[in-house]
């Protein structure tokens, strides 16, 4: 399972209502970065037969199978401050992470 905060689900809503699209967003665990993982995010309409779907505060979370087994019982949360404004992964797989947090190993 992976689950939005609310300032997450609201970010995503607000940047679906300005984009003109459903507020579908696919997660995705893609290679690269400092430490060998990326995390991706993305408004998303096209569905894959294995994709498994979560919805949380009202967003459609849509991940493949590869991405869950990197992600399971993730949470993401929206963070704005005067240092940095974005999406924050909070994975309890993730074994080490690059300093901006934005990479991860397994």
């Amino acid at each position: 399972m992976i689950s939005l905060s609310e300032s997450a689900s609201e970010r995503i809503k607000r940047m679906a209502k300005k984009d003109n699209c459903a507020a579908s967003i696919r997660i995705m665990v893609v290679g690269g970065g400092c430490s060998g993982l990326t995390y991706d995010m993305d408004f998303e309409s096209d569905r894959v037969d294995d994709d498994m779907f979560y919805e949380s505060h009202g967003v459609e979370l849509i991940i493949d199978p590869i991405s869950l087994s990197y992600l399971n019982n993730t949470h993401i949360d929206h963070i704005e401050t005067f240092a940095y404004s974005g999406f924050h992964f909070e994975n309890p797989n993730a074994k080490k992470s690059c300093g901006c947090g934005s990479s991860f190993t397994i």
